[in-house]
């Protein structure tokens, strides 16, 4: 289901389609049907106006999954019950108060309504006090200004650093991240057009993921190895700048030329050796003292390349959609499971070390293993 979750939810409609109700669509009360779908979503659509409608609404199509009929039978079963659940009223825990999204709005509000009133009575108090001095004929020195009166500019100061330092420390944490970032690249480069369209597999250009810590970007020589002979584009659809802008496909493929020094005109006298490579922006970026390697999570851990980067496969100019963040990946290792499948006959082999998860897991002791079982939230793992 983690795979699932990347595009879709279950209540309402996200990159793909709501999986609420899911066999009361057209042929898919047959979860064979469904295994064809989501095995090869190309050749399915093909002789399926449904699933070619869902594609016209939601911009792309479903890339291929791994899936058994029990996978999908066990999926199908999910989602009935998350909708079931739904609709139970939702009861409190007995003697325990249901926090709401607002109450630390609410408290801040109060407590400075009775700053406010603590200060009012402090200044009654004293008005009286000097004029019950008044009346019985005892005199006071008049009261220390506020701008002298050192418990008020001790209290001040005190309000003042610690509201400074709340909003230092949260400007702190949000330091060098950056979440929506999306810079203009130097050749206006579609995903939509060449992962989502047209298929072309994410490991083809950006192997590293697979083999090592780096996804890497594709030299030019990778690009060419299609542009060599697609030197114009004609059939797709539109494309489009962020701000609206329409984008000449063919002059995109005319700066790739330039970088590789290719002559579509004399293709068979190309030098490749002389190939410049091309100065894309990086927009992923992580702190230096934190260890990410792609092939653990991508080749070991069978994470989808859209449970980080979103929905790719739709995108023209790519954004970082993802946060990134410490606390963002922490809790992805308590909440994703581990694929644990391995046995004689092959699966995941990169687990199969684990011999007491995977009796536990047999024996029903653990009804699944989650990645914080195997170490994933241990500091070590990810700060060198």
């Amino acid at each position: 289901m983690t795979k699932c979750a990347s595009c879709h939810q279950v209540m309402k409609d996200a990159t793909g389609p709501a999986l609420m109700n899911l066999e009361e669509r057209g042929k898919w009360a047959d979860h064979n049907e469904i295994l064809k779908w989501a095995t090869n979503p190309a050749a399915y659509m093909a002789k399926d106006p449904y699933t070619q409608g869902l594609k016209a609404k939601y911009g792309s199509m479903m890339s291929s999954q791994e899936l058994t009929l029990k996978d999908v039978d066990a999926i199908v079963s999910y989602i009935n019950q998350v909708v079931a659940d739904s609709k139970k009223p939702a009861a409190a825990t007995e003697g325990e108060a249901q926090p709401t999204a607002n109450n630390a709005i609410i408290f801040g509000v109060i407590s400075l309504i009775l700053a406010v009133v603590a200060l009012i009575l402090m200044q009654v108090n004293s008005n009286l006090k000097k004029m019950s001095d008044d009346a019985e004929g005892i005199y006071r020195p008049d009261p220390v200004p506020f701008y002298k009166n050192k418990i008020y500019i001790a209290m001040v100061a005190l309000v003042f650093f610690a509201m400074a330092g709340y909003f230092f420390s949260k400007a702190a944490i949000g330091f060098g991240r950056q979440k929506d970032y999306q810079p203009v690249q130097p050749i206006f480069y579609s995903h939509k057009v060449h992962a989502g369209i047209n298929q072309v597999n994410c490991l083809y250009c950006h192997g590293g993921a697979w083999d090592s810590k780096h996804a890497s970007i594709p030299s030019v020589n990778v690009c060419m190895n299609c542009h060599k002979a697609i030197n114009e584009y004609k059939k797709g659809p539109k494309l489009y700048t962020e701000d609206g802008d329409l984008v000449d496909g063919t002059a995109e493929i005319a700066k790739l030329y330039a970088a590789a020094g290719f002559d579509p005109q004399k293709p068979n006298s190309w030098d490749a050796a002389k190939a410049k490579p091309i100065e894309w922006v990086k927009i992923h970026n992580l702190p230096d003292h934190v260890y990410f390697n792609h092939s653990q999570h991508i080749r070991a851990g069978k994470v989808q390349c859209q449970t980080c980067h979103g929905e790719i496969t739709a995108m023209d100019e790519v954004k970082q959609v993802s946060e990134l963040s410490m606390g963002w990946c922490v809790n992805c290792h308590r909440q994703t499971n581990v694929d644990f499948n391995y046995d004689s006959t092959g699966g995941n082999k990169f687990y199969s070390i684990y011999e007491k998860f995977h009796n536990d897991f047999k024996n029903g002791k653990m009804d699944s293993i989650k990645v914080k079982d195997i170490g994933g939230l241990e500091c070590q793992k990810c700060h060198y």
